[in-house]
């Protein structure tokens, strides 16, 4: 596996804004490529040491073409791609650090670029990161509310099995949760504040579905 040290991180990524698409530090996104400007951003990517993208949100009601970003996004390593019959790329993202967009660049290559500036992200560098005191049959309980309020499907099994910060990071990601409520786990600081985060978003949610989804301590 491999392990950054804020030294490795690079100067300058592209990015690769994405509404709903939320990337955290140690998990995986898979990412279909098939514009035209993101293809070429990927065989940019290909060609670079550190094979990385910064994956960062569109802020709300802002168009496709010259979106308004967030300006915190969360960097991932490629660590596999395979092409489709039809010329597009299936991606998979490792994340490794989150970022702020000190400015967006635009120069000849028809994707965004930004000199990211990585202070304050260090602990995305380090360990698995736990959670104590966490309250985990309360946390799966809750959730299995929210599947059933939702009629999402999971795996419970699975679920019961993952490690605290895999649970909380996974399902951060999976939900289909509005753009500004992914930007609020991603700017999580730590995996305490995510799950507090990712259980508030889940209780409004059940709530505007019409269940009682209790409260979560």
């Amino acid at each position: 596996m491999h392990m950054f040290k804020p030294t490795d991180l690079p100067d300058t990524i592209p990015l690769f804004p994405l509404a709903g698409a939320l990337l955290l530090p140690r998990a995986q996104l898979p990412l279909n490529i098939f514009e035209p400007r993101y293809l070429a951003m990927l065989d940019d990517t290909l060609k670079s040491s550190h094979r990385m993208i910064g994956m960062v949100q569109p802020q709300s009601g802002t168009d496709s073409i010259a979106p308004q970003l967030h300006r915190i996004g969360c960097a991932g390593r490629l660590v596999g791609f395979s092409e489709t019959d039809d010329g597009r790329y299936r991606i998979r993202l490792k994340g490794v650090c989150r970022f702020r967009i000190s400015a967006v660049n635009t120069g000849f290559e028809p994707y965004f670029r930004t000199d990211p500036d990585w202070a304050g992200f260090e602990r995305d560098l380090g360990p698995v990161e736990k959670d104590e005191g966490f309250d985990r049959a309360g946390f799966l309980a809750t959730l299995d509310r929210f599947f059933r309020s939702t009629g999402m499907n999971a795996d419970q099994a699975n679920l019961e099995k993952a490690d605290d910060e895999l649970l909380v990071n996974s399902l951060s990601m999976l939900f289909p949760f509005e753009v500004e409520d992914k930007q609020a786990l991603l700017e999580a600081p730590s995996l305490q504040d995510r799950r507090e985060t990712l259980v508030t978003l889940m209780e409004f949610a059940m709530a505007a579905a019409g269940s009682d989804g209790g409260h979560l301590q």
